[in-house]
């Protein structure tokens, strides 16, 4: 081995055993706190396998960081002793202020994940539950009603309370609990409606993490319910095209004077199921005659809208159901089947461009995809013709060679004979 080989050898060799020293250090640091609570029930009650899990101890931090005093010392009048900067449990109206000292300060938080934003407590301030904190209420959320105590886990963690399929459970623990909300006056079914929603399908059932929750539509640490005239820019943060079509619409200023909260009117907010075409409807799950009159002007757009739709809709499916026909036939419809493609894209922009509320905006988008859907639907009838064609041809291939089999059969009797 080479000199300069050898060095730089020691040099690994002898940084590898001060990191494990450190390691041994930090694992066999005596923690006289976790000795006593984890012997203790809830909620004092914290066990050494609960705050493993706890991304403040992976990262270095213990129990004094927090509560301060000693947690070396087996001697609890000098652990829990004032000059050692003991404090004991901390007030729920100290409790933002305390994860702040850490969370706020970008020089601190920069040797633990330099990615973090540290403006949450600000954020806090501006919330809802910021402001009630502040005027002294302390039924409000804090830092740990959110993010658990003694076993914070990041975001990331599929077991962390603010893990997208967790969040709204977590919020649901206050704003379900109707005694305990029942001091501000808000509706307590914000939960139980968001379940049944197309955005709680999308997150739990079709695996999508990206599906808004609570937090997505009203904030995280800067939580506050969007003014009634913010609704539609909330949803425009996922819902771009159909926000862009609503600002064009007349819909858009008569909401605005009247008050009214955007898509939400349509809509709702928590409970939004998957729209369709059964909303245009003046029955079960119609939303414009909530509004509007029989027979007046805009009524009469809106049966001509859904006319259209599911005219639309139906020569596709038509379209369809030939052109499936024709292929398990064995004729060649692949150009059409592709084509089928445009036709439902042209119904969806002409779903989409309701929102203007414009009629002719909405029926040229449905006329291009009749005119698709017909060619579509020709095509499927052209290579029907051709199978029965060739179905014709083929049966007469088979009579004739059948009459040829016959003369065959009775030349060769006669030569027998």
């Amino acid at each position: 081995m080479s000199r300069n080989n050898l060095q730089r050898f020691r040099r690994t060799a002898f940084g590898g055993i001060l990191l494990l020293a450190a390691c041994l250090s930090f694992a066999q640091a005596p923690n006289t706190c976790l000795d006593c609570h984890s012997a203790l029930p809830e909620p004092l009650g914290v066990t050494q396998d609960k705050f493993a899990q706890d991304i403040h101890a992976q990262k270095g931090l213990t129990c004094a960081s927090c509560h301060g005093g000693d947690p070396t010392s087996m001697d609890m009048t000098v652990a829990m002793s004032k000059a050692k900067g003991w404090k004991g449990k901390i007030d729920r109206k100290q409790v933002p202020a305390l994860c702040g000292s850490c969370h706020s300060d970008p020089n601190f938080m920069k040797q633990y994940n330099p990615s973090l934003r540290t403006d949450q407590l600000t954020e806090y301030h501006t919330s809802m539950h910021g402001k009630q904190l502040a005027a002294g209420n302390t039924k409000v959320a804090v830092c740990t009603d959110c993010h658990s105590v003694h076993d914070i886990r990041p975001p990331s963690d599929m077991h962390s309370t603010v893990y997208p399929l967790n969040v709204a459970k977590t919020c649901s623990k206050c704003h379900a609990d109707a005694d305990y909300m029942k001091q501000f006056g808000i509706p307590t079914n914000q939960y139980a409606n968001y379940t049944t929603s197309v955005h709680y399908e999308a997150l739990t059932k079709g695996g999508d993490l990206s599906a808004p929750t609570c937090v997505t539509c009203h904030g995280n640490h800067g939580a506050t319910p969007p003014g009634v005239d913010k609704v539609q820019n909330v949803c425009a943060t996922c819902h771009v095209f159909q926000a862009q079509m609503y600002g064009k619409s007349t819909h858009f200023k008569v909401f605005q004077d009247k008050g009214l909260p955007g898509c939400v009117v349509c809509h709702t907010n928590h409970a939004i199921h998957p729209p369709s075409d059964v909303m245009l409807s003046t029955g079960t799950g119609g939303v414009c005659m909530t509004c509007h009159k029989p027979g007046d002007r805009c009524d009469v757009a809106r049966g001509n809208i859904l006319g259209s739709l599911t005219k639309l809709d139906q020569t596709i499916g038509s379209a369809e159901q030939i052109l499936h026909l024709a292929e398990s036939s064995g004729m060649e419809v692949s150009s059409a089947l592709l084509a089928q493609d445009q036709a439902r894209d042209a119904l969806t922009k002409a779903r989409v461009t309701i929102h203007t509320f414009q009629p002719g905006l909405v029926d040229s988008d449905i006329q291009t995809g009749m005119k698709i859907a017909n060619a579509n639907y020709k095509a499927g009838q052209d290579a029907m013709v051709e199978r029965n064609h060739r179905r014709i041809g083929l049966g007469i291939c088979l009579i004739a060679i059948a009459f040829a089999m016959f003369g065959l059969w009775l030349l060769i009797k006669k030569i027998e004979a």
